[in-house]
C-alpha cells in the first residue's frame, strides 16, 4: 500500500528530560524519524522540553517547540498550526502516556489530528496489566500466574494466594520504575506501596518471580497489510531477576535450541497482531525456564524501544527510520533496504558477527545507592561491542567502560579467595561479569558459578576460555611469547595494555604492539551488512578484528 497522502504534517511528541531508562536512545529515534518523514515531503513540527538533543536542532524539523510535555503544550502547537497526524512512538514511555492521556480528554478529536504507528487501544493493553493478562490468555501464551491489585489490602491478599518469592510491577511506568522482588512477608508492605505510588494509576501486578529463568527480547516491524518481520533477538546474559536495561545482552541470541526460537518467533508475531491493527515498531519480552524450555510472555511495547536502538546499531537496520515510513501507510516490500539500496525492506537480518551490551553505572556519584541490580533500571549508559566471537565483542566492550577495566579484568589489584567470590556473585551487582572471571581464574568451577548466578554455561565456558588463555600468556615473557598465542589472544579480544600486564618480566603495550606488527598481527576491518555478505552493503559501517 503506497503513502497515506492525506498526510501533509506530523508532530512528532519527545521523550523530554534525559531520565535512567529513557535517554538519547530516544533522541535517536526521534531525530530519524523526523528525517524519515521529510523525505516524503512531510511537514514534520517537533516537541520536546530537552534542548541538549539533536532532535531539536532547527535542521532536524519543520518547526521545533521547546515547550513541557504537557496537555496544555499540545493543544498550543495544535492551535498555531495544521497538523493531521501525532506520532507517539518515537518518545519513549513518557509520549505514549502524553498522547494517551490527550486522546481520553478528547484533544485528538477535537482537532481531528489522527494517531499514526499505533494506537490508544494497544498502548492501553500493552500497559496495563491486568488487560495485557487477559489478552496472553486468550490468545493462549502462558504468562506467570499474578493478580492486579488496586489497593494495599488487595494486594496484601493475592501475594498470600500466589506464594512468594514474588514481582511487583506498577502499570504505565518506565525502566521498571517502582518495581521489585518481595522474598517474604517482611518486605511486602514496603514494596506494595512503592509499587501503588509508582504508578500513574495506582495499579500494580502481584506476580509469582520466575527467578532464574533465561530473559529474551525480540525487535519487530510491522506493516498495514500484516507483514511481520523480526529484527533482532536479544539474549540476556543475566537471568531474570535484573531489568534488561542494567543486563548485558548478547545478539544474536546464542543459546537457544532452534524448536524454542521457531516457538518464541511465532508467539511474538502472534503477540504483535493481537495488539492492534497499528503499523510500527513493537518490542516483546519472554522468559524461558533454562530446563523444560517451557515460555513465558514478561511485556510488549508498542512503540520504539531502548533496546530497539541498540538493534538498529547492532543489525544495521533503522527500525525508528522504516517505523515511521510505515506509520504513513507504506508497507515494508515497498521501502528499500538502506543498507543494500537494491533489495526491499521486507527482510529479516542475518548476523555474521556478535554485539554485546554491557550496562555502565556511576554508583560513586551517588553516595549510599544500593548497587544491588533488581527489577528497577538503574544504568546510566552502555556501551556496544562488535567482534567475530563473544570472547571478542565481551573484551571489547569491556576496554570500554571507562572504568579502569583492561579487557575482562583488573590488573594488580587484590582478589577474594575462589569460596568468597562463590558467595560475592550470587547477588547481581555492577561487577558481577569481572568476579565471575575472578572465580574462574582462581579455580571456581563452571558447574557452581552457573548454580549461584543462573547465568547459562555456554557464556560461563567462553569466560573461562579466556582465563585459560591469559593462564598461558602468563607463563611466558615478551621473548618467548609464541606466535600462535599473541595471534590466538587477539582473536579473542585481548588489548594490548591487557597482554603486556599479563606477561611475566617488564614490558609496555608499545612492545606487545611492535612484536605483533613485525608478525604481522594487525587488525583487519569488516562490514556490519545485516544480511551476512548476501548483498552488496552501499552504506557499511565497520568493526575491527584480528580474524583473517
Amino acid at each position: 500500500m503506497p503513502k497515506d497522502n492525506s498526510i501533509k504534517s506530523v508532530l512528532i511528541v519527545g521523550s523530554g528530560p534525559i531520565i535512567i531508562g529513557q535517554a538519547c536512545e530516544f533522541d535517536y529515534s526521534g531525530s530519524q524519524a523526523a528525517r524519515s518523514l521529510r523525505e516524503e515531503g512531510i511537514k514534520v513540527i517537533l516537541i520536546n522540553s530537552n534542548p541538549a538533543t539533536i532532535m531539536t536542532d532547527p535542521m532536524m524539523a519543520d518547526k521545533v517547540y521547546l515547550l513541557p510535555l504537557t496537555i496544555e503544550s499540545i493543544e498550543q502547537i495544535l492551535q498555531e498550526n495544521e497538523i493531521d497526524a501525532v506520532l507517539p512512538t518515537m518518545g519513549g514511555q513518557t509520549a505514549l502516556n502524553l498522547c494517551k492521556e490527550a486522546d481520553e480528554i478528547g484533544i485528538w478529536n477535537k482537532y481531528n489530528v489522527r494517531m499514526i504507528g499505533v494506537d490508544v487501544a494497544a498502548i492501553d493493553t500493552a500497559e496495563d496489566r491486568e488487560k495485557f493478562r487477559q489478552l496472553m490468555v486468550n490468545i493462549g501464551i502462558a504468562v506467570a500466574p499474578s493478580r492486579v491489585a488496586n489497593s494495599f489490602l488487595e494486594g496484601k491478599e493475592f501475594a498470600q494466594e500466589i506464594g512468594f518469592p514474588l514481582v511487583i510491577r506498577p502499570s504505565f511506568t518506565l525502566g521498571g520504575t517502582g518495581g521489585g522482588f518481595v522474598h517474604s512477608k517482611d518486605d511486602l508492605d514496603a514494596a506494595l506501596e512503592r509499587g501503588l505510588k509508582a504508578s500513574p494509576i495506582h495499579e500494580v501486578l502481584v506476580e509469582k518471580a520466575v527467578l532464574g529463568w533465561k530473559e529474551y527480547e525480540l525487535e519487530l516491524l510491522r506493516d498495514q497489510n500484516d507483514n511481520v518481520v523480526i529484527i533482532c533477538t536479544v539474549e540476556n546474559l543475566d537471568p531474570m531477576g535484573v531489568h534488561t536495561g542494567d543486563s548485558i545482552t548478547v545478539a544474536p541470541a546464542m543459546t537457544l535450541s532452534d524448536s524454542a526460537f521457531q516457538d518464541m518467533r511465532n508467539k511474538a508475531i502472534l503477540m504483535m497482531r493481537s495488539l492492534g491493527n497499528f503499523s510500527g515498531g513493537c518490542n516483546v519480552q519472554f522468559a524461558l525456564n533454562p530446563s523444560t524450555e517451557e515460555l513465558i510472555a514478561v511485556e510488549i511495547n508498542p512503540r520504539v524501544s531502548r533496546s530497539s536502538a541498540l538493534a538498529s546499531k547492532a543489525t544495521g537496520y533503522p527500525i525508528a527510520k522504516i517505523a515511521a515510513k510505515l506509520a504513513i501507510g507504506y508497507s515494508l516490500d515497498e521501502l528499500k533496504n538502506q543498507i543494500t539500496q537494491t533489495t526491499s525492506a521486507y527482510f529479516e537480518p542475518a548476523l555474521d558477527y556478535v554485539i554485546v551490551k554491557v550496562p555502565r553505572w556511576n554508583f560513586d556519584k551517588f553516595k549510599g545507592a544500593n548497587d544491588t541490580l533488581g527489577l528497577q533500571m538503574k544504568s546510566v549508559g552502555e556501551v556496544m561491542a562488535i567482534g567475530r566471537n563473544f570472547k571478542e565483542a565481551i573484551q571489547k566492550a569491556c576496554q570500554s567502560l571507562e572504568n579502569e577495566a583492561v579487557g575482562l579484568g583488573y590488573y594488580g589489584k587484590s582478589l577474594m579467595k575462589s569460596e568468597d567470590l562463590v558467595e560475592y556473585i550470587k547477588t547481581p551487582k555492577w561487577d558481577r561479569i569481572f568476579r565471575i572471571k575472578d572465580a574462574l581464574m582462581a579455580g571456581s568451577t563452571v558447574k557452581s558459578i552457573a548454580q549461584a548466578t543462573g547465568i547459562d554455561r555456554w557464556f560461563l565456558n567462553q569466560i573461562l576460555q579466556i582465563c585459560n588463555i591469559e593462564k598461558e600468556i602468563a607463563t611466558h615473557t615478551l621473548e618467548t611469547l609464541p606466535e600462535s598465542l599473541l595471534k590466538e589472544a587477539k582473536k579473542c579480544g585481548f588489548g594490548d595494555v591487557q597482554i603486556s600486564k599479563i606477561l611475566q618480566g617488564d614490558c609496555t603495550d608499545e612492545q606487545v604492539y611492535e612484536k605483533r606488527k613485525a608478525l604481522g598481527i594487525t587488525r583487519v576491518y569488516k562490514m556490519v551488512d545485516t544480511c551476512s555478505a548476501e548483498f552488496e552493503a552501499k552504506t557499511p559501517y565497520f568493526y575491527s578484528t584480528f580474524e583473517g
